[in-house]
């Protein structure tokens, strides 16, 4: 499967310095890069169709996190940002269930798309999880369903978005609400987000999007899903560093198994 089958290539000439130089430069600016109508017509349609059929194999997931995705800390109450606790829920297939032949596997073992993501992201290789379940994995939110406010612990996401839903699943985010590395959590700042005294921006994603984002220190959330369409949000997973895979507890706790 060419790369110019997966992707509109006239359109984003991934393998361009200039192109690469500029994205770049609008991620570095905005935490996030948004390329509408990245993959192409039919890869859609692939996708979907490919997720539909494998729905009923999806690990589903409801679970409370505070925004930090961390344990209770005692020395605060309970209202706390600190601990106060939102909602996710979501299902999942996993790398290991994605077909051989899906354009998803096609785009993700892609050089040239590595290379480009590196570029990108300022990263001097990208390397696959070194388990079985975490380099792709498809993302499903029926109705009702969300992602409550919180922080990433990875310095990167890149995702696709496949089907939206016919209402809700909208991506809210507010940037540089804290400083990991100086850790500095910002409480006071997470609190108004949370009572809704703080406004978030709207990434505007249709499907077919292509959007690398920097939520490391951007709070960010997905709003529930509305209707009977689910919202599928294809998650493509490297690390800058080879041989990382998922902890056991973890593999449990968002796949249901272990590889």
């Amino acid at each position: 499967m060419s790369l110019s089958s997966l992707i509109n290539n006239a359109r984003y000439p991934i393998a361009n310095s200039d192109f690469k130089a500029d994205c770049k430069k609008t991620l570095e600016q905005n935490g996030a890069l948004i390329l509408p109508d990245f993959l192409s017509d039919r890869s859609i349609e692939r996708i979907i169709k490919e997720g539909e059929s494998k729905q009923h194999l999806a690990w589903y997931t409801q679970s409370t996190h505070n925004v930090y995705l961390s344990n209770i800390d005692p020395d605060y109450g309970a209202e706390h940002a600190r601990n106060k606790q939102v909602n996710s829920s979501k299902g999942c297939i996993t790398d290991d269930q994605i077909d051989a032949e899906s354009p998803l596997r096609a785009l993700y073992d892609s050089p040239v798309f590595r290379d480009f993501l590196a570029d990108v992201l300022g990263e001097k290789t990208l390397y696959n999880y070194a388990d079985p379940l975490s380099s792709i994995n498809l993302h499903y939110a029926s109705e009702g369903q969300e992602l409550g406010w919180h922080f990433d612990n990875s310095s990167f996401a890149i995702t696709l978005l496949i089907q939206k839903p016919s209402g809700g699943g909208v991506f809210e985010y507010i940037e540089n609400m804290r400083d990991a590395d100086a850790g500095e959590m910002n409480y006071s700042g997470v609190s108004e987000v949370l009572s809704v005294q703080r406004k978030a921006k709207e990434l505007a994603i249709e499907p077919g999007a292509l959007v690398l984002f920097r939520g490391r220190n951007a709070i960010h959330r997905v709003t529930p899903t509305q209707g009977d369409t689910t919202r599928m949000l294809a998650v493509l997973a490297y690390n800058s560093k080879p041989g990382v895979a998922l902890s056991e507890a973890a593999s449990k706790t968002f796949y249901g198994r272990v590889s």
